[in-house]
């Protein structure tokens, strides 16, 4: 049974974990929700762990340093477990074995500040036809259009480079709206005839990254907090953990009924839905 609550100060001392997202939840594409950074220190002022799990395609230091210059206090999160991180860790652990040392990777991103294959042996590149893995960690969705995309992927698409995704998003916030996220720009690669791996939610390995992080609490003490049914609530449940959804996000300005028809749709249901992410 779905709990409708007024604010998050309802669910202080139920859960001994969370694993929070940041846009949609805490971010809205421009800055921080109005009530979001004293929120989220209220939360860890209770002594629960408070993990921020995102599908950002950055690594943990950027989107740490983003939510410091929107008035997060450090103290209110022990870090961003981003699908960028994890996916750094993941391609350390394959140099030298599935991936030359000093492969050619094309990084398809929104920000291009190298963070991706920061410390890695591999070498970016912006040739399309040199490219031994394509990285799709951001979307310009709001300035380019798919076209501008196809152009650049098409080539290693056909040729077989395989592509991973670390941002599994298909909608993104941003100053101008909604756009394409970067997994849209993956099904154009996939329908090139490309290989595409995702990391990020709802994929399980993030998930059991997190779980680990957290020191692999009872599943049912953890509370995954989201916008989305098809990411932050489909992954929550594959171990377990529970899930709220709040209002704001991709979905802002459907009723709870419909809200729930999309969950119904993922094989999900939440176990709490907040207006917003705020005490009350």
């Amino acid at each position: 049974m779905t709990e409708i609550l007024p604010g998050l100060a309802a669910l202080h001392g139920r859960f001994d974990a969370f694993l929070v997202d940041q846009f949609g939840v805490l971010l809205d594409g421009t800055g921080a929700y109005p009530s979001a950074p004293a929120a989220l220190a209220a939360l860890a002022a209770t002594g629960a762990r408070v993990l921020l799990l995102s599908n950002s395609g950055r690594r943990a230091q950027p989107n740490i340093d983003r939510l410091l210059s929107f008035g997060f206090g450090r103290g209110s999160f022990e870090t961003v477990l981003s699908s960028g991180e994890a996916a750094h860790g993941m391609l350390r652990a394959r140099i030298g074995g599935a991936l030359r040392p000093g492969a050619r990777v094309l990084v398809v991103s929104r920000v291009g500040d190298g963070s991706e294959t920061e410390g890695l042996d591999l070498v970016p590149t912006d040739d399309p036809d040199a490219a031994e893995l394509v990285l799709i960690s951001g979307s310009r969705g709001d300035e380019l259009g798919l076209d501008a995309y196809a152009d650049l992927l098409r080539g290693p698409a056909s040729r077989g480079v395989p592509c991973l995704c670390t941002n599994p998003d298909m909608v993104m916030l941003t100053p101008a709206g909604r756009s394409f996220g970067p997994a849209r720009i993956a099904q154009l690669y996939e329908g090139f005839g490309g290989a595409v791996e995702m990391i990020g939610k709802p994929h399980r390995p993030v998930y059991e990254i997190a779980h680990r992080m957290l020191g692999a609490p009872d599943p049912a003490r953890v509370l995954c907090i989201g916008d989305s049914p098809a990411h932050d609530l489909k992954g929550a449940a594959t171990l377990g953990f529970r899930g709220a959804l709040v209002r704001t996000g991709i979905h802002d300005g459907i009723d709870d009924a419909a809200r729930l028809a999309l969950c119904a749709a993922e094989g999900v249901r939440p176990d709490f839905i907040l207006p917003r992410f705020a005490d009350g």
